[in-house]
């Protein structure tokens, strides 16, 4: 399949010619075309200035979000006490961290060899990354408000299985103070890695938003300077060589 594209009077109209003989379904030839094509994955030099270096901070910035989110989400999934049953049975902020390193790897690909193909995946991916981030802060939340250490220092059991026929005290044991202590310094602990867990998300959707919002800034200053383009424009045909001649002397 071979892709065509005309323009004229500001409408782009782009010509897909089928392979009769492909077993492909249309709609796979479609976008195989698409992704084969020059006119979308060819790098474009005007993108790469337009664009600037913005979108390698941005990128670098998710890949440390999503590698942090991993080491973070496996302290808590391994602790046993510091995940709830959500992030037991789904082990969200594994693939999460793994989707927000893929969003910071397009985004600097698509500064690095800037086409328009890469260029409107990365403001897709950036703006399905929105909602992503949004769904990690949710998730976060709910974790960190079900975090609790309950089977340490558990009084009835002790009274039951050791003081069932004897007046309870209302003194705690010194071995009952310091698990008491140990409890609350390993839920102070839990509960700040997953505070910042949510910080990383409110960040990772602050980034995911700047992303796409360049990207759709830099393909409308595109639009902009193809649209002001004009074809009797002399310095569009201006010749790369030029010939010298002299002229014979009289």
């Amino acid at each position: 399949m071979s892709v065509t594209m005309t323009k004229a009077d500001g409408v782009t109209v782009l010509t897909l010619t089928s392979d009769t003989q492909s077993v492909l379904p249309p709609i796979c030839q479609i976008l195989k075309g698409l992704c084969y094509s020059p006119v979308c994955c060819s790098v474009s030099q005007l993108l790469k200035r337009v664009q600037g270096t913005s979108q390698s901070v941005l990128g670098a910035l998710q890949i440390m979000i999503g590698l942090l989110n991993i080491g973070f989400g496996a302290i808590l999934c391994n602790t046993g006490a510091g995940s709830w049953w959500q992030m037991d049975e789904t082990k969200y902020p594994f693939w999460m961290g793994g989707l927000f390193i893929l969003f910071g790897v397009v985004s600097i690909v698509s500064e690095k060899c800037p086409s328009p193909c890469l260029v409107i995946l990365n403001v897709i991916l950036n703006l399905s990354g929105v909602a992503f981030a949004i769904a990690a802060i949710v998730l976060y939340s709910i974790n960190i408000a079900n975090i609790g250490l309950w089977w340490m220092c558990r009084n009835n059991d002790y009274e039951y299985r050791y003081n069932q026929h004897t007046t309870t005290s209302t003194t705690p044991s010194p071995d009952q103070t310091k698990c008491l202590e140990a409890k609350a310094m390993i839920l102070m602990l839990l509960r700040s890695i997953n505070a910042v867990l949510i910080v990383l998300s409110v960040l990772e959707l602050c980034v995911v938003i700047s992303s796409a919002v360049l990207g759709i800034k830099t393909l409308g200053r595109i639009e902009k300077r193809e649209k002001n383009k004009s074809p009797e424009d002399p310095g569009l045909y201006k010749p790369l060589l030029e010939e010298v001649t002299s002229n014979p002397a009289a």
